[in-house]
Formats: structure tokens, C-alpha cells, sequence
């Protein structure tokens, strides 16, 4: 059973691949590449969930006929900074930023916030692409607060800040089994796959082999 992933992320796709298999749905996730690449996609709408539908029918429109394609648009939203770097967080410092450089400026602009302001949770949200025109949306959040300095080795993006509530380090610093259990992807792809076992769906996964 196959599955598309709209993104040239391989964090992303090795991520999505984890927790479906951990969750028993029998799915074969392939990258953008596996079709051609990923489409270029300007990223505009102001919202996750524009972003990521974009960006989902962008890759449909190169897959095989009848492909399922899944989108995830997705990023850290700081409550002392109204919510920033949100939908722009892959480019919070630039149109070519690397994660240390975005993780660099958003603790700089931390710089002496009360803990307070320091809450914040990642959002991700999918929209999921199918035959006849099929579209749903599903969406997590995983909440907690940004630490004094970047720590751990794992992860990707802001994991090293991100201190999730219930845990004493960062996303980077957990192991990726308890990251899968817990991070906004994996509240979003629950979702899905509670979708994939209701009354109505195809038994097991619909996506064809």
C-alpha cells in the first residue's frame, strides 16, 4: 500500500513512515522524489492548513492516477511572540534559513521573557488526497515551552528548544520512539489513522497497492 508524501523532507517522511507502522497500518510512505521531486509550492496562504493543501494537490497533480498524497504543513507558534514563527517557521531567518539559524533568532527574540511567554505548542496540520477528487483534514498539537538553549542531538528544525509538558528535555534530547508518541505529527496521523478504522472506510488502509 502506497502512500505519497508531499515533502523533500527526509526527517519528515522517516517520521511519518514510524508512526503509521507503529500505529499498524500497513503503508509504504515514498517521498516527493520517488514521483519527480516535490513541485515548487509558494507557501502564501497564511495558514497550515492552506499551505499543506497547496502543496498536496501540487504533488497529486504528478502522481500516478489514483494516488494517495498526504501534505503536512506544520510549526512552532511562541505565545510571547504572538504566536511566531507559525506559519513561516521553516523561514523564520530567511528564505534559505538553516534550523540553527531560525533556532538562533527565535531565542534571541525570547531574550528575557518571563516563562510565561516562553509556552508554546507545534501545530501540524494534514490534508490527505485521493481519487475523484477525495480530500479530509486532520490536524495536532503538542504543547510546552522553548528552553534557555538548544540541547540534545535528535530531531530536527526547532527540537532542540522544545520541551514538551510531561518531559524534562527537549524533542532533540527523547528518544524518537516517545517523539512519535507524543509530537503534533503523531496527534495528526492518529487522527488519520482513527479515520482509516471507522465505520465507512475501506477496511484496514484504502491506499491502493
Amino acid at each position: 500500500m502506497k502512500l505519497y508524501l508531499a515533502t523533500g523532507n527526509r526527517h519528515k517522511a522517516e517520521e511519518v513512515s514510524a508512526i503509521l507502522a507503529g500505529a499498524g497500518c500497513p503503508v509504504r510512505v515514498f517521498g516527493a522524489e520517488a514521483i519527480g521531486g516535490m513541485p515548487e509550492v509558494e507557501e502564501d496562504t497564511g495558514s497550515f492548513e492552506g499551505n499543506a493543501r497547496k502543496k498536496a494537490r501540487a504533488l497529486a497533480g504528478q502522481a500516478p492516477a489514483g494516488a494517495w498524497v498526504l501534505a503536512d504543513d506544520s510549526g512552532l507558534c511562541v505565545d510571547g511572540l504572538g504566536g511566531a514563527p507559525g506559519v513561516i517557521s521553516s523561514r523564520y531567518a530567511g528564505p534559505d534559513a538553516t534550523d540553527e539559524a531560525n533556532t538562533h533568532l527565535l531565542l534571541n527574540r525570547l531574550a528575557g521573557t518571563a516563562p510565561e511567554g516562553r509556552r508554546a505548542h507545534f501545530k501540524c496540520v494534514l490534508v490527505l488526497t485521493g481519487p475523484d477528487g477525495f480530500e479530509r483534514v486532520f490536524e495536532g498539537r503538542c504543547h510546552g515551552r522553548i528552553a534557555m538553549e538548544p540541547s540534545g542531538e535528535g530531531g530536527f528544525g526547532y527540537d532542540p528548544v522544545f520541551v514538551p509538558d510531561g518531559h524534562t528535555v527537549s524533542f532533540a534530547a527523547l528518544e524518537n520512539a516517545v517523539k512519535n508518541s507524543i509530537s503534533h505529527r503523531a496527534v495528526a496521523l492518529r487522527g488519520l489513522v482513527d479515520w482509516l478504522r471507522s465505520p465507512g472506510v475501506t477496511t484496514g488502509c484504502p491506499f491502493g497497492p
